[in-house]
């Protein structure tokens, strides 16, 4: 069975370094975003990556039609055998918690971990159903802000603790079946999400904040994803792997 990478959220940014590292790796991929195929982000992908891509236009919080997005990946490549469960949106509006409205609480939780949890579920029970002759993998794409706190993006930081836990427990599930699951947690990395607050962070990073001192690149994220999706961490199932410059290592 050939190798195939589902890949959420994989037209841009951090999915899209994370596309790059798959097809070069000789894995075909499909792209799963809201946006259309003509859309500029969505052409300028498929034109970078070649045949070995594909589009699938998909809302990851509109769960109804999962099984949908998964039969025309299936029937255009084959098996999902590797999830890379990487779409996701940040606060809305970045502000006092005590003003977080329910309307952009909601919209974050649909996407970053409701969609994550039961695209995650159905690919799962397909992974359940193939042959164990190939190796098998979902990855949760999550964030530091699992544990660090950003009091003005309270509904983003909730959402990625809760996918931290939904990683566990998707892991504990999976083992018995010889499937990897997987959590990244990705610092601060320049992408098209990371722009309105470049300037800020460049100065705090510039100061000590990253240990690494530099921004992360959307090929960090797609260099850690190659031995998780080829099998070579299958008994470290589980494993929550930092790809953040240091930057959630406690310091005094």
């Amino acid at each position: 069975m050939s190798a195939t990478a589902l890949v959420t959220g994989g037209q841009k940014g951090i999915g899209l370094g994370i596309s790059r590292a798959l097809v070069a790796a000789g894995y075909k991929v499909a792209l799963a975003s809201r946006s259309a195929i003509d859309t500029p982000a969505v052409k300028a992908a498929l034109t970078e990556l070649g045949p070995a891509a594909i589009h699938v236009q998909h809302d990851v919080s509109d769960i109804a039609h999962v099984p949908t997005l998964l039969d025309q990946v299936e029937a255009e490549l084959g098996p999902i055998t590797a999830l890379i469960n990487n779409a996701g949106v940040s606060a809305p509006v970045r502000g006092d918690l005590l003003d977080l409205t329910p309307e952009n609480w909601d919209l974050v939780q649909n996407i970053n971990l409701r969609g994550a949890f039961f695209l995650a579920q159905h690919v799962a029970r397909r992974m359940e159903a193939q042959p164990r002759d190939s190796y098998r993998s979902i990855t949760f794409v999550t964030s530091v802000s699992a544990t660090m706190v950003s009091i003005e993006r309270a509904e983003y930081c909730v959402s990625k603790a809760a996918a931290a836990m939904m990683a566990q427990l998707f892991a504990v599930r999976m083992a018995p079946l010889g499937i990897g699951v997987f959590e990244l947690r990705p610092g601060i990395i320049a992408t098209d999400m990371t722009v309105g607050v470049r300037d800020k962070y460049t100065d705090r990073i510039e100061g000590g904040l990253v240990p690494a001192a530099r921004w992360g690149e959307p090929k960090d994220i797609g260099d850690v994803i190659l031995p998780i999706v080829g099998g070579q961490m299958q008994f470290a199932t589980g494993a929550v792997i930092p790809v953040d410059g240091g930057l959630s290592i406690s310091r005094l």
